[in-house]
């Protein structure tokens, strides 16, 4: 049975070696932050940097590695219903919302609500890196590096499935800016087996 995440928040658990995790869209075009952590050494943690680095590209599927700092891999991606992610921008954030939309009164976004999240493994903010984000559709322009950020391809039920390669502890929203979920807040569902 899936585990519901809210729209706009954001949950943490620890996935053992060996263990699947399932991010499942329920409802079609909505984004899910997804961060990874080493359950014994929370200084290593997933890295949008190294991953592409060694991927030589930024549009990751099945098959495909997510690495750590540290150049280990932490999860592999097993299955994907849609081939589209994001591993380029950063968790929204306050400073987001206030920076980039004028929004007076921001939430605290995918960074609060992972922060908030993480707290009881010991993980501060500054310690929040640059997330998988499932589901996000950013095309980049091959001839100027522009970045947009594009509705998703993600159907109602489309999923992507790891397979934790460490014990980890796992960071996962349901998104909270408008501009990447097609103007619309909607739940993650996830399973683990």
């Amino acid at each position: 049975m899936p585990h519901r995440i809210a729209p706009r928040t954001g949950t943490a658990f620890e996935l053992r070696k060996g263990q699947t995790l399932t991010v499942i869209d329920p409802s079609g075009e909505q984004v899910a932050d997804l961060l990874a952590f080493r359950r014994d050494d929370i200084r290593e943690v997933i890295s949008s940097g190294r991953t592409l680095d060694y991927a030589s590209r930024i549009y990751l599927t099945t098959g495909d590695r997510l690495y750590s700092n540290r150049s280990n891999v932490l999860l592999e991606i097993l299955a994907d219903d849609v081939g589209r992610h994001d591993f380029l921008l950063t968790p929204c954030s306050k400073d987001t919302f206030r920076i980039l939309y004028g929004d007076t009164d921001p939430h605290r976004g995918c960074f609060g609500n992972l922060a908030a999240a993480l707290e009881p493994w010991g993980i501060e903010p500054d310690m929040i890196p640059v997330a998988f984000n499932c589901f996000m559709n950013v095309p980049v322009d091959g001839a100027t590096g522009a970045l947009r950020v594009d509705p998703p391809l993600s159907k109602a039920g489309d999923r992507i499935a790891f397979r934790a390669c460490e014990d980890l502890i796992i960071g996962l929203t349901a998104c909270s800016a408008l501009q990447s979920n097609n103007g619309s807040f909607k739940p993650i569902d996830y399973a683990i087996d």
